[in-house]
């Protein structure tokens, strides 16, 4: 069976141009053209462009996409890494519905929010001790009050950007991708520009703090639960970024 392209766009909820620049990019090729010039897909297509499909959706650059599909030519394989991820997504967003859930219950009944509960575990001050041993106290004192001046609202979107960063770490260790190419240091360059939103980002700072990642437990945690390893391939990751393109 075979699709044509308008009917793929339809109901991918897409374009006939999406589709046809990313069969002009090596992504999605039809399974063949016909005298007319349109172009049809058949049932493995349709599985290529799920991936593809999902890969944008964490973010990753369409060169990037393209390195991972080539690297898994696995069809069942490509469907395992891509239930993985659902699953990781649906996760998160589990943890989402929690925690709102909770602050609806809390808020309906008068009772005392709690830190903890509305923005699930996040907790900068417990790694108050490890920031002024390695930085200074004035580094944390810095950050500490930036944290303060947030709103609820800013802290929850603070912490969203780095589960998302952090989900994306987990999908690109997962797909095989190396710590160093290019796919990979777009996340590392995101992460430092996270970072850079409570402090200054030098080289000596980002090395250090991949390292914690590893180190420390509570640190590797946040990145191992989107698989075993992921801690690890941060580390990795940031400090080729920060050989690269930090400085002292």
């Amino acid at each position: 069976m075979e699709w044509s392209i308008q009917e793929i766009a339809r109901e991918a909820g897409t374009t006939s141009r999406t589709l046809r620049h990313y069969g002009d990019l090596g992504l999605l090729a039809p399974s063949r053209t016909g005298a007319n010039g349109y172009r049809y897909y058949d049932q493995g297509a349709l599985v290529r462009l799920q991936r593809i499909l999902l890969l944008r959706e964490l973010g990753l650059p369409l060169p990037a996409i393209k390195d991972v599909l080539e690297g898994q030519r696995d069809a069942s394989a490509a469907l395992r890494t891509h239930l993985l991820l659902l699953e990781q997504e649906q996760m998160r967003i589990g943890r989402q519905i929690a925690s709102v859930r909770t602050t609806l219950h809390r808020t309906e009944e008068g009772e005392e929010l709690m830190a903890g509960e509305v923005f699930d575990g996040f907790d900068h001050t417990v790694y108050e001790r490890e920031v002024t041993e390695r930085w200074g106290r004035e580094a944390y004192a810095e950050g500490d009050r930036w944290w303060r001046g947030l709103s609820r609202e800013e802290r929850a979107d603070f912490q969203g950007v780095h589960d998302a960063i952090a989900r994306d770490y987990g999908a690109a260790r997962e797909a095989g991708l190396d710590a160093g190419g290019e796919a990979v240091q777009h996340i590392a360059g995101r992460h430092c520009a996270w970072l850079a939103g409570t402090t200054t980002v030098t080289r000596s700072y980002v090395t250090g703090l991949a390292g914690m990642y590893v180190a420390d437990p509570r640190f590797g945690k946040n990145y191992d639960r989107y698989g075993d390893g992921t801690a690890v391939f941060v580390r990795d990751a940031l400090t080729i970024y920060a050989q690269h393109r930090l400085t002292d």
